[in-house]
């Protein structure tokens, strides 16, 4: 019950939502996968943001596209499936002479659209070595 009230909670917190979620108060186990497809709910911003694997393969080409010649970009739902907190890993020697604070900014701006209905996004970067 107590997850039932943190879910509650974090629905009643959401700023603009577009829908409710109401929450039978007789439910008194609330298993694994009906937790995601909640929070699935909850996160999910008024644009229909992608969940999952849809939203890492959208953020990947993304970046593909604003660094060609990048050697790693790595972008992972690291909210269980729902789309609501992701982790970015993007090396490139195009970060060459950029603060870290400035390629982060760059990450930033890319995925403007994206992050604006995620929790948070966790974001590295760096250059490749130079072996």
């Amino acid at each position: 019950m107590y997850l039932l009230k943190q879910i509650n909670t974090a629905i009643t917190r959401q700023a603009n939502a577009s829908r409710h979620i109401s929450i039978l108060t007789g439910m008194n186990r609330v298993n694994k996968s009906t937790t995601l497809q909640l929070l699935s709910k909850v996160w999910s911003g008024q644009s229909g943001v992608l969940a999952g694997k849809q939203a890492e393969e959208k953020m990947t080409s993304i970046l593909r596209n604003k660094f060609p010649k990048a050697q790693t970009i790595e972008v992972n739902d690291i909210s269980g499936g729902c789309g609501a907190m992701f982790e970015v890993n993007v090396i490139t020697c195009e970060f060459d002479g950029l603060s870290t604070v400035k390629q982060h900014r760059l990450i930033n701006d890319t995925l403007k659209n994206e992050i604006k209905d995620m929790h948070g996004i966790r974001i590295s970067t760096g250059l490749p070595d130079s072996s």
